[in-house]
């Protein structure tokens, strides 16, 4: 493993993901044999869960968060974030559950986190790319992190990416557990958060491959959310700086 300050936490959050939960694991454990792995389960009716705690059951690198319900990735991450720094993990990775996020990349993620506070999987820098994506899912991916790039003034080319490391300082240093946002923003809030507090963050480019089993959990309405809370953000960043004592800093 890189040489990085204290245990690796790698968390994957999951709903109805029994066709992919064993497999993904398994990726992990071998790409990076000392990282630890949260399954932060939704109660997913599939038996993700059970799956999970079976694998727990033989690999001592395994833990299971059984959550009440669906709640959202968000509230997952949030779960899982607090999980980790609560047991003494001093670095925390998002993946996905579904292999979209190859396992196979995160040592490339670690080693950029020996020079950073927060390290980015990204699609849209050089070497970055996707496979098997309509052209309309890679038009929104690409005008999302554009617009978020442009209204809250945030440096990074993939702000919607959500294959990431963080230092648990990053975390802590940004206040996580006041994040309330959900789904597609969820990822922009924390780069936001993070851009903001002066931490220093690396994009690392990945090629996502689109999931082969299940069913995406994108929706019309984590759109339409992640745009209207952008859109609030970047309007009250603007006025902030506008009004007497209003911080300049973005």
């Amino acid at each position: 493993m890189p040489d990085i300050p204290g245990p690796v936490l790698v968390i994957i959050p999951t709903y109805n993901e029994a066709a992919n939960v064993e497999t993904i694991v398994s990726r992990v454990r071998s790409s990076v044999p000392d990282a630890h792995i949260l399954v932060a389960d939704d109660n997913s009716p599939d038996g993700t869960g059970k799956i999970a705690d079976e694998i727990a059951a033989t690999d001592d690198h395994v833990h299971v968060l059984h959550r009440k319900g669906k709640e959202g990735l968000g509230a997952a991450y949030l779960a899982g974030f607090r999980w980790g720094i609560d047991h003494g993990y001093e670095v925390l990775v998002e993946m996905d559950a579904d292999g979209s996020h190859r396992p196979e990349e995160l040592p490339r993620l670690l080693d950029a986190l020996t020079d950073a506070d927060l390290v980015m999987g990204s699609r849209w820098v050089p070497g970055g790319s996707v496979v098997n994506w309509p052209k309309s899912r890679e038009f929104l991916s690409r005008g999302g992190s554009l617009y978020s790039r442009l209204l809250l003034g945030v440096p990074m080319r993939d702000v919607t990416g959500g294959y990431r490391a963080f230092r648990r300082r990053t975390l802590e240093g940004i206040g996580v557990q006041q994040v309330a946002s959900q789904g597609y923003c969820f990822q922009v809030d924390l780069a936001w958060r993070t851009v903001k507090a002066g931490f220093r963050v690396v994009e690392v480019p990945i090629t996502f491959v689109e999931r082969e089993h299940g069913d995406s959990k994108m929706s019309r309405a984590i759109v339409v959310e992640a745009l209207w809370r952008v859109t609030a953000w970047g309007v009250g960043s603007r006025l902030g700086r506008l009004l007497p004592g209003g911080r300049r800093r973005v």
